[in-house]
Formats: structure tokens, sequence, C-alpha cells
């Protein structure tokens, strides 16, 4: 009778589970129409976005301390939430290995200039600044504007 009751208990279990899946998945993709929260992969990219600035001044500036102590910020970026993170893997699809490869480029060059900064090495320092920017930007050429379209709508596309 135990046995008959706990498989019960886990069917219930995993009904209630699936029912709240199918309510956040039904809430995350509810587009209608009106302005779209943004993700918050938006406001890591805005992060690394100013971190990038801010370590291209300080290489025109040769302030090496400061260049060390930004990589790190773009090196170990932060991540979307799990559920945003299986969106954005599920619209990348068949190139996810593509998108994955391009945010490990980022970390190891980040990583590469914090090293070279380190020890002062300028231009070893501004080759991996200038590696770095080709691959956020054949990332973003890639991916920015077919996500921008999927995730906020055409009339967001452009941005």
């Amino acid at each position: 009778m135990k046995y008959k009751n706990a498989r019960t208990a886990k069917r219930i279990a995993m009904a209630a589970i699936g029912t709240l899946m199918a309510m956040i998945g039904a809430m995350t993709w509810a587009d209608d129409g009106t302005d779209t929260p943004p993700l918050a992969l938006r406001k890591i990219m805005q992060d690394m976005d100013k971190n990038m600035h801010s370590m291209a001044d300080a290489i025109s500036q040769k302030d090496w301390p400061l260049v060390e102590r930004i990589a790190p910020l773009i090196a170990d970026h932060r991540q979307p939430p799990f559920f945003e993170k299986m969106r954005i893997m599920g619209f990348v699809g068949t190139s996810v290995s593509k998108y994955k490869a391009y945010d490990g480029s980022v970390v190891e060059q980040a990583q590469a200039i914090g090293k070279a900064a380190k020890s002062n090495d300028v231009q070893g320092t501004e080759l991996m600044f200038r590696t770095l920017q080709a691959s956020c930007d054949s990332c973003h050429n890639e991916f920015q504007k077919p996500f921008v379209a999927h995730f906020y709508g055409k009339k967001d596309a452009v941005q």
C-alpha cells in the first residue's frame, strides 16, 4: 500500500512541477505587444560595454594596474539566470557551439589582457584588446540583430 501511495504522490508532484513549468514558460514567452521587460543579458552586455570603454581608456593612458583590475570584470562577467539562459540557447539553436565559443573567446582574451597588463606588456595588452574587440564584434554581427528582433520585437531590432 505504501508503494502505491508513494507512486501517487510522485505523480502529483510531477504534475504540479509540469504545470508550474508550463505557467512560467507561458509568462516568459507571452508577448502582448506592450513593452517587453529587458532580459538580464541586456544589463550584462551594458556592464561589459562600460568595462570595455574603461579598459580602452586605461590602455590609452597606459594605466596597467587599472587594466589589470578591469580584465576580470570582463572575463568573469555575470551569466543570465537559468531560465533566461535556456531561452537564449533555444533561440540560438544549432549555432549554440559558435555562440559559446564567442563567450569563451571573450573570457580567454580578457584573462590574457590582465596577464599582459600585469607584466607591463604594452604590445601584448594592445593586441589582446584588439582581439577581444574582434570577438565581441563578430558575435554581435552574427547574433545581435536577430536576437533583439526575436526577444524585443521588430521595432527594436536596430538597437
